[in-house]
């Protein structure tokens, strides 16, 4: 089993450098910016949206707060769905991606416990 929570723990850093970086191109990128403003949403839901998940993301890789920043996480990206959905992106494969691997690590983590 060492090697099952070996491949989790790689799972869960990999998943945490990549949203967080993710979400920091989504604050701080000028096309992002634009992209959401075709939301019709107020600019500082992308802001309170990127800045959120950057911290999830931070949280979810603190070996005692995974569980809580996975939560976190699944929330903000549940809500970026929908969002997708709402506007009719509907290429949302990378979000589902990121909520399964979150919901993989939390499993691997309260299993181990």
């Amino acid at each position: 089993m060492k090697s099952a929570r070996t491949a989790l723990l790689i799972l869960q850093w990999v998943l945490g450098l990549v949203i967080l970086e993710q979400s920091a191109r989504f604050v701080f990128s000028a096309s992002a910016a634009k992209a959401f403003a075709a939301t019709g949403l107020p600019n500082i839901v992308h802001i309170v949206l990127g800045w959120s998940e950057m911290i999830a993301a931070v949280i979810f890789l603190i070996p005692r707060a995974t569980i809580i920043g996975g939560r976190l996480l699944l929330a903000i990206l549940a809500f970026a769905i929908v969002v997708h959905l709402l506007h009719g992106w509907y290429d949302v494969s990378v979000l589902v991606l990121y909520a399964a691997a979150t919901w993989a690590v939390m499993s691997g983590v309260t299993s181990n416990a």
